[in-house]
């Protein structure tokens, strides 16, 4: 006879406990007992038994489950099991994170991670191959429009199985937030019985609520050369800025501009002299500047929306900026259009041009950016991929998998997460819902909204390539390494750096050769599934179909991690509108996390709707003549468009409750002391980051804190 002590922990959400009696089983190598428990979870506890098992069960293999119920089938959510056995066995883990519902037999396994060649018992093979048959038959693709990534096959949240839905706290926190909003949205609209504005300074009649110190600053200088350029390095949208190695060949000049032509030449030749005499030199910007662009054809040629019967308008513009030796990015020219029959030599705007004209060259631009910063750079690049992973992870990988363990959950000892992928497909099944939805936000108050948003989507899936997801590639393709006022390139790099020795450290303990991961065909199969299946035969687009080597493996797995969570929050929270009691770090991020006040500040590009306007009312500018402040009002959002912006951009960057910053969660699925050392050194990396960058932005004018370690939630729920 042997005594077994059992800990059942409670899922602390609300409704996670259960008045439904549990019953358990113990499965081990030598036989199988039922444990005569009188079970009946309570939210956030962890409840423990002692038990007398008659028979030697052996080191522990399986735990099985079944919840009863009486009156009602209320839903338990179980986050672990955890059993120690008599004598020198070791305390076996049983990892669950998950709903049971229903009177249905779950069998949990051992929480030690095994690749399928490892098994050591035939039932460990039987039960990946169940559990994925099982899972296959519910996590199904779907398509939704043509061109685009895959995307889990349900059309709303109900469809999804519970444990990809919203949890009752969640739940209730987004109703209550859009209901507040939606209250603070007719409170600004009685507040102003306007259609459409008569001057700038109408815009602040809706400019009220809290804001941070970003926000308001935004507010102040918005017109202002620097802070525009500011934007491009290290704005909301800091992924199409690139260096000129020549000129574009769509910069077409107009007779009279040989001196525009001349300072441009001049950038490129100093580029090109630092290039040969010393990259470093380049790359730091030293010396007299050089010239970078941000070019917008992307939304050359797609139909603007109509809202309310009214025609919106986009362009497709084209900046030409330089930078100055201390660092600044300043405009140089404004195309706002590209050549075309109509206009084969568009007209070139410049800082000199008189005010009110380069204003209004500057909010076109600024509105495009609006537009491909929401659809391409942080929908498609960041919510769908996230959702391929996610469906392609459930279909292919059994939960003994350690990259299952590593991409269900950023756990004390994973690679990834389960936020994202627990929540993330009911997130995008919402907002795909809001796309298509001719009564949605996104058509009632954005020019790419009502229909044109599809075409964008499928050219920027053209421009999806494996490279543009990972920073080292991206930021030397586009020649913004090693360049000191780039915060964001810096911030990149450096979290790669430290996500990457992570999920090096946690493959090396899997996989003892390159040989171990060309011969895991669950592991291959995941591949083909992201690449072939999920991202449309993104082979062509650099995705890999297979992994040959521990190095290439590390590289994807990195690439997943890093979009799921620091690129989301460098393009995402950079819109937002809120600044509350930042993460105080003394000594280290994880002191901070007893207290739930403690909150990452939101900062605000979006909301000051004239710096980045969500759709344009008059046509582009072919002239630099007659341009007035009725132009430039008769462009800009109306009041009803207006009040739309700041409602998105509060709703989607809100201040979350349950917020938990990168590395640092309660849930374990991995079981043994290695890979929690692993978590460990992750943690300290971060911790050390956060104190560079919190001395850094204590020196600047306008701090970045997107990519500050405890800024950047784990939580997918912050999407």
């Amino acid at each position: 006879m042997g005594r077994y002590r059992i800990h059942v922990a409670t899922g602390a959400w609300l409704f996670s406990g259960s008045f439904s009696p549990v019953q358990l089983w113990l499965v081990g190598e030598r036989g199988e007992a039922e444990l005569e428990l009188q079970l009946k979870p309570a939210s956030g506890q962890v409840e423990e038994f002692e038990q007398d098992v008659p028979q030697d069960l052996g080191p522990l293999q399986f735990l099985k489950l079944r919840k009863h119920h009486s009156l009602v089938d209320d839903a338990w959510f179980c986050d672990r099991i955890t059993v120690q056995g008599p004598g020198a066995l070791e305390e076996a883990t049983f990892p669950c994170y998950r709903w049971v519902q229903g009177e249905d037999l779950l069998t949990l396994p051992e929480g030690t991670a095994r690749l399928a060649g490892e098994n050591t018992l035939d039932e460990f093979q039987k039960h990946r191959e169940k559990e994925l048959k099982e899972r296959q038959l519910i996590y199904c693709w779907g398509t939704w429009h043509e061109g685009l990534p895959l995307t889990i096959a349900a059309d709303s949240g109900k469809d999804l199985p519970p444990d990809m839905r919203f949890h009752g706290a969640k739940s209730l926190d987004n109703e209550q937030a859009e209901k507040t909003g939606a209250l603070e949205m007719v409170l600004k609209r009685v507040y102003n019985f306007l259609n459409s504005w008569d001057s700038l300074e109408d815009f602040d009649q809706i400019f009220w609520g809290p804001k941070s110190t970003l926000c308001e600053k935004v507010h102040q200088r918005w017109q202002e050369d620097e802070l525009f350029g500011y934007q491009f390095l290290n704005g909301a949208n800091p992924m199409l800025l690139r260096r000129s190695t020549s000129l574009p060949s769509r910069l077409v000049l107009p007779s009279g501009m040989e001196e525009l032509q001349a300072q441009l030449e001049k950038e490129l030749q100093v580029h090109q002299v630092l290039l040969l005499s010393s990259p470093y030199l380049c790359g730091e910007g030293n010396g007299n500047g050089s010239l970078f662009e941000a070019d917008f054809i992307l939304l050359d040629g797609i139909p603007a929306n109509v809202i309310q019967g009214e025609k919106q308008y986009l362009a497709a513009p084209l900046v030409m900026l330089k930078m100055e030796p201390s660092g600044k990015l300043l405009p140089m020219a404004i195309q706002i259009q590209p050549p075309n029959p109509s206009y084969p030599i568009p007209p070139i705007f410049l800082p000199s041009d008189p005010p009110l004209t380069w204003l209004l060259a500057k909010t076109w631009v600024r509105s495009s950016d609006f537009q491909l910063l929401l659809f391409q750079y942080h929908f498609l690049n960041t919510h769908l991929v996230t959702e391929v992973i996610a469906v392609a992870t459930m279909r292919c990988l059994p939960g003994l998998h350690p990259v299952f363990k590593a991409f269900t959950t950023l756990l004390s000892v994973s690679i990834a997460l389960i936020p994202h992928i627990r929540y993330i497909m009911e997130i995008n099944i919402g907002v795909r819902t809001q796309f298509d939805s001719d009564s949605g936000i996104f058509s009632q108050a954005m020019s790419t909204g009502g229909g044109p948003h599809v075409q964008l989507f499928r050219r920027a899936m053209a421009k999806l390539t494996y490279r543009s997801l990972c920073p080292p590639e991206d930021l030397a393709d586009r020649g913004l390494l090693g360049i000191p006022s780039a915060l964001y390139a810096h911030d990149a790099l450096r979290l790669w750096e430290i996500i990457a020795r992570y999920v090096e450290g946690i493959v090396n303990l899997f996989y003892h050769g390159d040989d171990f991961v060309r011969g895991d065909p669950e592991l291959q199969a995941w591949c083909r599934e992201i690449t072939e299946v999920g991202l449309c035969h993104a082979q062509d687009r650099g995705f890999p179909v297979s992994f040959q080597s521990r190095a290439q493996l590390c590289h994807f797995l990195t690439m997943c991690l890093f979009t799921c969570t620091a690129q989301h929050a460098a393009v995402n929270f950079s819109q937002g509108m809120f600044e509350g009691k930042s993460w105080e770090l003394e000594p280290c991020i994880s002191e901070c996390l007893v207290d739930s006040r403690f909150f990452p500040p939101r900062q605000a590009w979006l909301f000051w709707v004239p710096n980045t306007p969500c759709t344009m009312r008059m046509p582009p500018p072919t002239t630099k003549e007659d341009v007035t402040m009725a132009t430039l009002m008769g462009s800009l959002p109306d009041v009803r468009q207006s009040c739309l912006q700041m409602l998105f951009v509060k709703q989607v960057h809100q201040q979350k409750p349950n917020m938990v910053p990168l590395g640092y969660h309660t849930e374990e699925y991995f079981s043994g002391p290695e890979p929690k050392a692993v978590l460990r050194q992750f943690q300290a990396d971060l911790d050390n980051l956060e104190r560079e960058i919190v001395a850094r932005n204590e020196q600047l004018d306008l701090p970045y804190e997107y990519l500050k370690p405890s800024c950047i939630e784990l939580n997918s729920d912050a999407i």
